[in-house]
């Protein structure tokens, strides 16, 4: 997709997103077939509901058939929530893996170097993150602080352990 046509979609769909209390991830625009398919991925803090993608669909597709930003073709539009092994880019995405196993790629620059960890975010301010790194072979977590600036690459691990909050507060 164009950057021209991205900015235009991003500008016309920003405010319906932003209504429902969301925010606007990402607009990926690409071919399906003869047709093509249009997706938003949105999300919030308190995630997304089945019910609000369904009815934020409607209000896209009601807006896109006002406009001419899909132009004439025929597309498919895909509102949806980010999966759950989509990369952490944003501070606010950190600040919603908080309590989660994430898988770091640190880079070079980092205080104890390059490489991979796994650790859970116990907190998240303006500069970094304060981590849990699980023990090995029996020895103790330990704690860990970590600048994003030391951040290559983040990704949620998935758990399928992992007790829930509500479980945790019962």
């Amino acid at each position: 997709m164009s950057t021209t046509q991205s900015d235009r979609l991003r500008g016309l769909l920003e405010p319906l997103v932003a209504a429902k209390g969301l925010d606007l991830e990402d607009i990926e625009l690409s071919r399906a077939g003869k047709r093509r398919m249009l997706r938003i991925i949105v999300d919030s803090d308190e995630g997304v509901e089945l019910d609000a993608c369904a009815e934020l669909s409607r209000e896209v597709s009601d807006k896109l058939d006002e406009t001419d930003a899909m132009g004439e073709g025929e597309y498919v539009l895909e509102v949806s929530s980010p999966g759950a092994d989509r990369p952490l880019t944003e501070h606010r995405h950190y600040v919603r893996a908080v309590g989660r196993l994430v898988k770091f790629q640190l880079s070079a620059g980092g205080e104890k170097g390059a490489g991979d960890l796994v650790a859970r975010i116990l907190g998240v301010d303006e500069e970094g993150m304060d981590l849990e790194v699980p023990g090995v072979k029996g020895r103790k977590a330990t704690a860990r602080r970590i600048a994003f600036t030391d951040i290559a690459r983040a990704r949620v691990e998935i758990e399928f352990n992992r007790k829930d909050k509500k479980e945790e507060e019962a």
